[in-house]
């Protein structure tokens, strides 16, 4: 079965909005082995939308649409593709009094003109909406089947496995197939490097295909199984990871689509520690990403953003005799500071971070990008020196980055080789 997609907004083709739905409904396709024909982009213009769901009908067996679903004037998908099918327009009042309903739960001031969220093409499948208000509709064509759904991000991301993959798997009995599929993470290895380590490997022998994605700053391994039967394409999937983690060793650290920060907070958890993170140039970030994990306060005591010399000195008792002697940015203060905040949190771990991120500050002697993380237990602190040559935002995320890679090795008793 071959399939087309259609986004389709005004804030798409202006630029002004990053087109994230084609390729996250592109990836979710090909790991149902349904290949990707066609994607296309256009306007909020009903014309432009009747031209590019022709071109799109004219070579694949479905076309998945998003966007204009929305209360708005400028909201037109539905009254387009209603025209285009030649089908009347109706209300779906089982549709209507659900959208009503979430506006008298979250006390939202009600406009007639959201009405316009519950009217369908008559005889359309309507497709649920468990993330936001406007639900999406699919239509066929002879044999040929068209699914909408609204373009907010978030909403595909929930509607297209729970609604639309279901409805083209009814659709189309014959293109299903036993799927299975994985997402190896690395992490101290460029793409071209990975690319290497694995190019020995007999993907097609073993019956899998493998993609690479890089992730800055990680790289993601996606590796999909299709087999007459679930068992074995789990089997295919199990010797193609274990291919995969064989090669690149110790840079992989999630075989199963997990971040970084879920991983390490489930090794704190597992091994009953606690941990407190002293940010100079990440600013927050390590802490952030730390706290994105439900449940975090189990493990994590307190981040403190040390940006400035004084806040180093009062919040975690750094020698100003020091700083004056090494500088905010050094391998003496970057250990100071995982000391000095372990001791003021009494956690069992003290994670620091200092450097320089530009694109100014850099001297010869520490050029922008040097950086410096330390890590603190009970009985001793390791530090390392890292050089990174990215803009100032990427500086900050492949730090962060490494400092929680210092954790995960750490608690996986690995850390002298951070």
């Amino acid at each position: 079965m071959n399939v087309g997609i259609l986004t389709i907004g005004n804030e798409l083709i202006s630029g002004r909005t990053q087109d994230t739905n084609a390729s996250l409904i592109a990836r979710t396709l090909q790991v149902q082995g349904w290949p990707v024909v066609v994607i296309l982009s256009v306007g909020d213009d009903e014309a432009a939308i009747r031209a590019a769901l022709g071109l799109i009908l004219a070579q694949a067996d479905a076309a998945i649409v998003t966007g204009g679903l929305g209360p708005t004037a400028d909201d037109i998908t539905t009254a387009a593709i209603a025209r285009i099918f030649a089908l009347p327009l109706a209300t779906d009042e089982a549709v209507l009094a659900y959208i009503k309903s979430i506006f008298e739960k979250y006390r939202l001031n009600w406009t007639d003109n959201n009405a316009k969220q519950a009217v369908f093409p008559a005889g359309a499948e309507v497709i649920p909406n468990p993330a936001g208000t406007a639900a999406g509709f699919a239509l066929r064509k002879g044999n040929q089947v068209v699914s909408v759904i609204p373009g907010v991000p978030r909403e595909v991301a929930r509607m297209l496995p729970e609604g639309v993959v279901p409805l083209l798997r009814r659709a189309f009995p014959e293109a299903a197939a036993c799927v299975a599929t994985r997402t190896v993470k690395s992490f101290g290895l460029g793409e071209a490097e990975v690319d290497r380590a694995l190019a020995d490997a007999d993907w097609t022998g073993m019956g899998v295909e493998i993609g690479f994605y890089p992730h800055f700053p990680e790289n993601h391994i996606v590796l999909t199984a299709r087999a007459e039967s679930d068992a074995e394409a789990e089997r295919r999937l199990r010797a193609a990871e274990a291919a995969v983690t064989g090669r690149l060793g110790r840079h992989v650290f999630s075989r199963n689509g997990d971040a970084l920060e879920v991983v390490v907070g489930r090794l704190l958890s597992e091994r009953g520690l606690t941990l407190a993170v002293a940010e100079s140039c990440t600013g927050g970030l390590i802490t952030d990403r730390l706290t994105d994990v439900p449940g975090s306060s189990a493990y994590l005591e307190r981040g403190l953003v040390t940006y400035s010399n004084a806040a180093k000195v009062a919040l975690l008792g750094l020698p100003e005799a020091v700083l004056a002697a090494h500088g905010a940015v050094s391998e003496e203060t970057a250990r100071r500071m995982a000391v000095g905040v372990r001791r003021q949190a009494g956690t069992d771990l003290g994670l620091a971070v200092t450097g320089i991120a530009g694109p100014e500050g850099g001297t010869t002697a520490k050029p922008v990008g040097t950086v410096y993380i330390a890590l603190a237990d009970a009985d001793e602190t390791v530090c390392r020196q890292f050089a990174f040559r990215w803009d100032r935002r990427r500086i900050k995320m492949i730090a962060a980055q490494s400092a929680l890679m210092m954790v995960k090795r750490y608690l996986a008793g690995e850390v002298q080789q951070a």
